[in-house]
C-alpha cells in the first residue's frame, strides 16, 4: 500500500498539485487518470521519490518515503519497479543483459543465478529465447514486455507504470494491460499505472483517481465509472467523438 497524504507540488509560482490525498491498494491496479497537464506525470514521480513534494507526505506502508536514510531508500528501491513509457531500454545491451541490470545494481547474486532469473521473467512475459537479441531487432510491443521483465525481476512489492500503452497498436494495448493486471494479482504487488487510456481505465481500473486542475476530481472503480454523473469525469471519458456517439445509440450502461 502507498499513501500520498495532503500533496501539493509547486514550480515557482505554479501550482500543480493541490492537495492530493489517495490510498494506491495493494494487490490492485491503480489508475492515475486525467487530462494533458492535470499533474498525473508529477504525482507519479513524488511518489516515486523523483521529485520531493513542495508539502505532505508519501508513505509506503509504514515508511515515509522523504525522511529516510540513504540506506532505507536504497533497501526500499530493491522493492521498487518501474515501466517506463519510452521503455527506456539500453540500445548497446543484449535483451538479458537489460533485464539483469537491475540485478548487478542491487544484488550480489551469481552470474548464473542472474541468467536463470532472467529466464524465469522472460517466460512471465511469453519472450522466451530472445535473451541475446538487441532491443533494436524487436518490436515495441515486444520491448514493452521486456520492460515488463525487467520490471518485476527483483520481485518488487510497488510496480509504476509511466503510460505503458503509449506508441501501441490497440490490439497490442490489451496484451499489456492484461500482462501487468495478473503480475499485479498473482504478486499482491500495489501496481500504478500514470494512463490516459480509456480501455486501461475500463479493463483493468480497480482503483481509480481522476486529477483535474491539480486536484482529485473523482475516485472510484472501472463499474462505477460510467455510472458517474461526475462532470470532470464525463468530459475526460467522452473526449472521444465516436464513444459519445455509442453512448448516445446504445446508452452507457450498455456498454
Amino acid at each position: 500500500m502507498i499513501r500520498a497524504e495532503n500533496i501539493f507540488k509547486a514550480f515557482g509560482e505554479q501550482e500543480v498539485l493541490k492537495g492530493i490525498d489517495f490510498t494506491f491498494e495493494a494487490g490492485k491496479t491503480n489508475l492515475i487518470i486525467g487530462r494533458s497537464g492535470a499533474g498525473k506525470t508529477v504525482l507519479l514521480k513524488i511518489l516515486v521519490g523523483l521529485y520531493p513534494p513542495s508539502e505532505g507526505n508519501v508513505w509506503y506502508a509504514d515508511r515515509e518515503l522523504y525522511s529516510l536514510t540513504k540506506k532505507q531508500l536504497r533497501e526500499l528501491r530493491m522493492e521498487v519497479g518501474m515501466l517506463f513509457q519510452g521503455n527506456a531500454l539500453f540500445d548497446s545491451m543484449t535483451i538479458e543483459e537489460n533485464i539483469r541490470f537491475p540485478m548487478d545494481m542491487f544484488t550480489t547474486k551469481t552470474l548464473k543465478e542472474k541468467k536463470m532469473r532472467v529466464n524465469e521473467v522472460l517466460e512471465r512475459v511469453s519472450m522466451e529465447g530472445i535473451n541475446k537479441k538487441f532491443p533494436s531487432e524487436i518490436s515495441g510491443g515486444m520491448q514493452k514486455r521486456v520492460g515488463i521483465a525487467r520490471s518485476v525481476v527483483l520481485n518488487p512489492k510497488y510496480l509504476f507504470c509511466d503510460e505503458p500503452n503509449s506508441g501501441l497498436d490497440p490490439k497490442t494495448s490489451i496484451t499489456i494491460d492484461e500482462l501487468i493486471s495478473t503480475i499485479t494479482d498473482d504478486n499482491n504487488i500495489t501496481t500504478i499505472i500514470n494512463t490516459h487510456d480509456m480501455n486501461s481505465v475500463m479493463e483493468i481500473g480497480e482503483n481509480i483517481c481522476l486529477l483535474h486542475q491539480g486536484k482529485i476530481a473523482w475516485q472510484g472503480n472501472k463499474d462505477q465509472v460510467l455510472q458517474s454523473d461526475n462532470e470532470e469525469l464525463h468530459d475526460f471519458i467522452f473526449a472521444s467523438p465516436f464513444l459519445q456517439k455509442l453512448v448516445d445509440r446504445v446508452g452507457a450502461k450498455n456498454i
